[in-house]
């Protein structure tokens, strides 16, 4: 008997004491054609704006966002924040407001972004988000707005977005 535990129990706990590989950063993918969105189920590719996507644990394909604001109320949820692993949006400073491009994307955790600012995304008021502090300064001039980081970015801050903050337009800047 003692012998069976000896060849076995190394089996049995072998990995225990090792710590969990880190996860392979997973890089963006195109919005296709019938993408929808995983927060409201909108088709993602007609709308304007910053759309994001993100990588949970284990997954092969993105989860996909029709705006920053579906984005952040989905990764803000507790269960998500400790599940995704790669967070990516667009840089507006880089693409069309319009029609943003998906060679744009960036990732979501080093982007700056400006709350509370003019233009509509897919679900209305939405985050504009930029690879540059000087990208955010300046579309700050032209929409107004308040810059941040991504850290900065609250559940409160999201659910108040939809709040009067002035004309709303659709337009490239």
């Amino acid at each position: 008997m003692f012998l069976l535990c000896v060849v076995f129990l190394p089996l049995l706990t072998g990995g225990c004491d090792k710590a969990e590989s880190p996860t392979v950063k997973q890089p963006p993918v195109a919005i296709v054609s019938g993408d929808e969105c995983h927060v409201c189920g909108m088709t993602i590719s007609r709308f304007p704006g910053p759309k994001g996507e993100a990588y949970v644990r284990g997954a092969t394909k993105p989860f996909k966002f029709c705006s920053t604001r579906d984005l952040f109320s989905w990764f803000l949820q507790p269960e998500n924040k400790v599940s995704a692993t790669s967070i990516y949006v667009q840089d507006m400073g880089a693409t069309d407001w319009a029609h943003p491009g998906d060679s744009t994307f960036i990732d979501a955790r080093s982007a700056w972004y400006v709350a509370n600012q003019s233009l509509q995304g897919a679900m209305g008021p939405t985050l504009a988000s930029f690879a540059s502090k000087a990208d955010a300064e300046k579309f700050i001039k032209k929409n107004g707005g308040q810059l941040l980081r991504f850290q900065d970015v609250t559940l409160e801050l999201v659910a108040t977005l939809h709040e009067d903050n002035g004309p709303r337009q659709h337009t490239n800047h």
